[in-house]
């Protein structure tokens, strides 16, 4: 079997039509179907569906992948309370003793 003959019919059994494909009299290819225009329309509709299916599959996985870890959230971290923030803002120097202690007192009352 030619390469062109597996690959016909392999196209006919995704598009589940009876088709077959021969070679013509001038050379070129014929393409019969047993279902006319309804194994074109439903065989190829399902088809074209698949396929833009694994389409769509295929961009959400690449862009997830991209993504990484650092895009995710995971909802079992606790987020910061205004007094841990508050400690890093002193600890990276951005506020002085004298800020910190009277914020630090304004946010435990």
């Amino acid at each position: 079997m030619k390469p062109i003959q597996i690959l016909f019919t392999t196209i006919t059994l995704l598009a589940g039509t009876p088709a077959l494909a021969q070679p013509g009299e001038d050379g070129g290819w014929m393409w019969h179907s047993g279902w006319g225009w309804g194994g074109m329309i439903f065989g190829g509709g399902l088809l074209m569906v698949a396929f833009w299916a694994v389409v769509i599959v295929l961009i959400v996985l690449l862009v997830r992948w991209l993504g990484g870890s650092a895009a995710t959230h995971h909802p079992d971290q606790a987020r910061p309370t205004a007094l841990d923030i508050l400690r890093e803002r002193y600890a990276r120097g951005e506020i002085d003793k004298e800020e910190y202690e009277e914020r630090r007192r304004t946010l435990s009352d």
